[in-house]
């Protein structure tokens, strides 16, 4: 049977020099009171800061033309809670977690916030066994598709947000009907938002997120009474 930590460094890609390091990466500080092992708390400092300047990095080199503001809301978009989670789930690292009794009885071993922390604790665990270059390589190895996506548009995940603020000031909601179309390897998606019952923008995408926002700023541009 294949060791979970094995199969989370073959997720990520580096063969660890230093086994001892991807270990402390998983060891959470509720199986550190119970045993003799360092938590990852240590690790998980220094890789947010590896990770945070791999993906300054990758963007300074990747887009010349980005303003800074816009290059710190593309790295803030890519490197939150939710995100390091889902790459941590694709990583195996819930199988792979160190926990103490009570946090494992609590759901502890998918824990977004657990699982954010020991992707970044792994990425130091990276940067100590292999040195800047080979965290750099596990980043944007796993990182690209999700920071090329966000810098297309920086802008585009605020409209949501700016929408749902501008209406909450009125003591309304707004609601978003998607439907979608076409072949599997090609869909198309349009969203509507909705506001009691009166259609406030229209979008289109190609993902159910980038037709709400496009819905979202369609309505922010003037029509309706969100406008």
């Amino acid at each position: 049977m294949t060791d979970p930590l094995d199969s989370v460094a073959n997720a990520i890609g580096h063969e660890f020099t230093d086994r001892t390091l991807a270990v402390m990466a998983t060891v959470h500080r509720s199986h550190e009171a119970e045993n003799d092992l360092e938590s990852y708390e240590r690790l998980e400092f220094l890789g947010d800061a590896v990770l945070q300047l791999a993906v300054t990095h990758f963007l300074f080199d990747r887009y010349p033309d980005l303003p800074e503001g816009e290059m710190a809301k593309v790295r803030a978009a890519v490197v939150n809670e939710s995100a390091l989670a889902t790459i941590g789930r694709k990583w195996g690292v819930p199988a792979a977690l160190l926990l103490g009794r009570g946090e494992q009885m609590t759901g502890g071993r998918d824990k977004s916030s657990i699982l954010s922390d020991v992707v970044e604790a792994l990425l130091g665990a990276v940067y100590v066994d292999g040195g800047y270059q080979a965290a750099r390589e596990v980043v944007e190895g796993h990182w690209a598709d999700l920071i090329i996506e966000r810098a297309s548009s920086p802008g585009e995940r605020d409209y949501k947000t700016r929408l749902q603020e501008r209406l909450a000031q009125e003591g309304r909601r707004p609601e978003y009907v998607v439907e979608e179309r076409g072949p599997e390897h090609s869909k198309v998606f349009s969203a509507v938002v909705i506001v009691e019952a009166e259609v406030l923008g229209e979008g289109e995408g190609t993902s159910k997120k980038r037709a709400e926002q496009a819905a979202a700023a369609s309505a922010l541009s003037g029509n309706g009474s969100a406008g």
